[in-house]
């Protein structure tokens, strides 16, 4: 069990939870949460269909999961 306040229990959704603050703010601009919602949706659309990732080789999450077959 993680323990209350102790962000490196779980570091791996630590990371994401740092990338979704950071491009939530810079790439989508997020100044109030007036639509939060409705913002966290476009983005993980974003996340999974537009952004390239590195470590895909800069290929989406869906195209790399389609290449290998798990669509």
């Amino acid at each position: 069990m993680s323990r209350s306040g102790t962000p490196t229990d779980n570091p791996i959704i630590e990371a994401v939870n740092g990338w979704v603050k950071a491009e939530l703010y810079l790439d989508f601009n997020l100044k109030n949460t007036v639509n939060i919602y409705k913002t966290l949706e476009d983005y993980i659309h974003h996340f999974n269909f537009e952004r390239p990732a590195n470590a895909l080789n800069y290929k989406t999450p869906v195209q790399f999961k389609s290449e290998l077959g798990f669509t």
